[in-house]
């Protein structure tokens, strides 16, 4: 039996069972638009809308065509208990000016795929449910308490001490958060967070491996789950408002404002080395809450950080933990169930993923991003065109199918 014959025979059983939202998530995967794919498969841009929108079914030998041209399974397009996309709110960005659309809905794939292997996983292994309070703040609410107060009552109703906050990654997953790295492919595209019925997800950077800045990028995208269910992502109001939000977890306010330099002379920097250790973030951060406290004044502040600047701390900022937080709930459940007889290639056929997207997705620590996705991070990938690298490889014809 050759490879094409397997791949068509596997995709007739598929065809009563495809659904439309599987190809559109395994297209933006690959970073395609729908008349890219068209040209891959030979066919026209309304029949690909067609097919994803479900008002057409496509034959065998298309849904065989679309597998081998996406890098997937037929399998992968066999419909799905729950519909993540549907139930997911659209994902906050940090920058909509310096990602296009088709990074962004790439980025937003990778995290409804990674919802749905916790789903499958979820078959044989109890997760936390769903935890996430919700105190909506209106965006238009410039001056008023507003992400403070929902800070404050995260810290109270998920029963954190008072002082430092713990594992921020664990936290999130005890309460029912999935945390997952991005692929490096995705490097350009920062931290991210959406909501979805399902479970909340937050995405993490595969090269921002800094201990500090990761627990503040967590509280951050917590921020928006918590206060930003219907707001409009990329704003700056709304970034901002994480951010007051994140600041007020991580250094509350009544605990820490006494804590914080009021000038930056004598042994001031010995004093923010220490703090930062103690409360796991930043000279960054504390130097940026100690302003906005009024404990610093602006020219302090801005002095701070132009010394911090000539030091090269901006990106490099020395401190004594090097190991960045990690995911455990994904992980853990895999080792569990090996230990119970279940294997991994037994969960990701069930789940019908790529097998490197599994890895990625159920990984401890994030993969080695290549240099050129670090050189490029941040830059505005509306220059190369829009394009992206895809998620997905052609697929790979096991030996044993032959």
């Amino acid at each position: 039996m050759s490879p094409r014959t397997s791949t068509t025979e596997q995709a007739a059983a598929v065809v009563a069972f495809f659904d439309g939202a599987r190809l559109t998530l395994a297209r933006h995967l690959a970073g395609l638009r729908k008349s890219e794919l068209a040209t891959l498969i030979e066919k026209s841009p309304t029949a690909v809308g067609a097919w994803e929108s479900g008002a057409k079914r496509p034959t065998a030998a298309t849904v065989a065509q679309l597998a081998l041209s996406l890098g997937v399974e037929p399998g992968f397009f066999v419909v799905r208990p729950d519909d993540v996309a549907a139930l997911s709110t659209t994902p906050h960005f940090r920058s909509l000016r310096s990602t296009s659309q088709l990074a962004r809905d790439q980025a937003f794939a990778y995290g409804q795929l990674a919802v749905d292997i916790a789903t499958s996983l979820e078959k044989h292994v109890e997760f936390p449910g769903p935890d996430v309070p919700s105190l909506p703040v209106a965006v238009d609410d410039r001056g008023g308490d507003g992400p403070e107060r929902a800070a404050r009552l995260v810290r109270e109703e998920w029963g954190m001490d008072s002082g430092p906050a713990g594992h921020m990654v664990r936290l999130l997953e005890n309460h029912g958060g999935l945390v997952v790295f991005s692929p490096p492919q995705t490097a350009s595209v920062d931290a991210y967070s959406f909501e979805s019925r399902l479970r909340s997800v937050v995405v993490l950077n595969p090269i921002k491996r800094d201990y500090y800045r990761q627990r503040f990028d967590v509280a951050h995208e917590l921020g928006h789950l918590v206060m930003h269910s219907d707001a409009e992502p990329g704003g700056r109001i709304v970034e901002d408002q994480a951010h007051r939000f994140a600041a007020e977890l991580l250094m509350p306010a009544e605990q820490i404002r006494d804590l914080l330099p009021a000038t930056m002379g004598g042994n001031v920097w010995r004093t923010l080395a220490r703090l930062k250790e103690q409360w796991g973030v930043s000279m960054q951060a504390l130097l940026y809450r100690a302003r906005w406290l009024g404990r610093l004044s602006d020219v302090s502040y801005r002095n701070a950080m132009i010394h911090i600047s000539n030091r090269g701390w901006r990106r490099d900022e020395p401190g004594l933990v090097s190991a960045i937080e990690q995911p455990s709930l994904l992980p853990g459940a895999i080792h569990l169930l090996a230990q119970e007889g279940i294997d991994e290639a037994r969960l990701i056929e069930q789940c019908r993923v790529p097998v490197d997207l599994f890895h990625t997705v159920t990984a401890r620590v994030p993969e080695s991003a290549q240099p050129a996705a670090a050189d490029t991070r941040g830059q505005d990938d509306r220059r190369t065109g829009g394009r992206v690298a895809s998620l997905l490889e052609r697929q790979q014809i096991r030996s044993e199918e032959c």
